[in-house]
């Protein structure tokens, strides 16, 4: 693995610098200096001089506003959506080598509590998510650096991706009621994807055999199999086998014991909807939490009545 990531980041570098160097070039043929641009666009000089020097991950708004200002006809934003800019992407060092599991695994199983996982959030998830801790150029990093690990899970033939999400993680509010409509839509999108299921685990369902923590389930290329989780600040990874076997246990009784992913997208559309209605008088948003359970309790009973969780035994 570390080959192969060793040889993307060259690659990375190299097709960075290349932009880098194509901005200059138009740069220096508007008459402009480096502090000049930035003023113009506005951002700072030593963020012009970074991506020059192909050290920077630019935004796509970035390309189209200096294709503006230096006359270029469109050719760094055409020549920023070729660029696979994945491995220039900077993250945190503790978190850096999930990263690179993540760019190259056949298959990922993650149980998930509190938060969206970061490979489903959307931008402004992610954006509210990260503004609690950072602002200015080091929140645009950290979002930038997110979405980038969901390109492969999300295009066509990407990577098997199974995400059982305790409820909690629905009705954790992160920024404001619209930003979490758009991220339950998001997720019934991304439920639709051939590669990609997503379950929710109810916390009605008072008996489910649930994991200590949010963790992940990886797969790499050779067979090789890792349980990745995460404390408050580091991340923690096993490749024993007999751990791995645990949790893989744990988690496969879970994801049988929780809704299935027709009945969770019926689930997540309703708390979309429950957000919709967002800002009423609590006494109509009762009426509706009301409505919503009655609906489902209908749809439970025309497939036969609800389904009964009895205790199982911890392996």
């Amino acid at each position: 693995m570390s080959r192969r990531n060793a040889e993307g980041a060259a690659s990375g570098a190299s097709t960075a610098a290349v932009f880098g160097e194509v901005l200059r070039h138009f740069r220096e043929a508007a008459g402009l200096t480096q502090t000049e641009l930035a003023r113009r666009i506005p951002c700072d000089r030593s963020h012009v001089a970074r991506v020059e020097a192909g050290t920077r991950v630019p935004q796509d708004t970035f390309a189209r506003t200096c294709d503006a200002l230096l006359g270029t006809g469109g050719v760094l934003l055409k020549l920023w959506g070729r660029i696979d800019w994945y491995p220039q992407v900077e993250h945190p060092d503790w978190f850096r080598r999930r990263a690179e599991m993540d760019a190259v695994a056949v298959s990922l199983r993650e149980y998930q509590e509190r938060l969206i996982p970061g490979l489903l959030q959307t931008e402004r998830y992610a954006t509210a998510l990260f503004a609690r801790v950072a602002d200015g150029e080091e929140l645009r990093e950290r979002v930038r650096a997110r979405l980038s690990r969901q390109q492969r899970f999300l295009s066509e033939g990407g990577p098997s991706y199974f995400a059982v999400l305790d409820e909690s993680c629905l009705r954790n509010v992160v920024g404001d009621a619209e930003v979490m409509r758009d991220q339950c839509a998001a997720l019934l999108e991304a439920g639709h994807r051939a590669n990609i299921r997503v379950q929710v685990a109810p916390a009605r369902y008072a008996r489910l055999l649930r994991p200590n923590v949010s963790m992940s389930l990886i797969e790499l290329p050779g067979g090789e199999r890792w349980v990745y989780s995460e404390s408050l600040d580091r991340g923690h990874f096993s490749c024993d086998p007999a751990v791995y076997a645990q949790h893989a246990h744990t988690y496969d009784v879970l994801r049988a014991d929780v809704m299935s992913a027709s009945e969770s997208s019926a689930f997540i559309g309703d708390a979309l909807e429950g957000y919709g209605h967002h800002g009423q008088p609590r006494s109509q948003r009762d009426g509706l939490d009301q409505e919503q359970l009655q609906r489902r309790e209908r749809r439970q009973l025309r497939r036969g009545g609800p389904r009964i969780h009895g205790h199982r035994s911890r392996p």
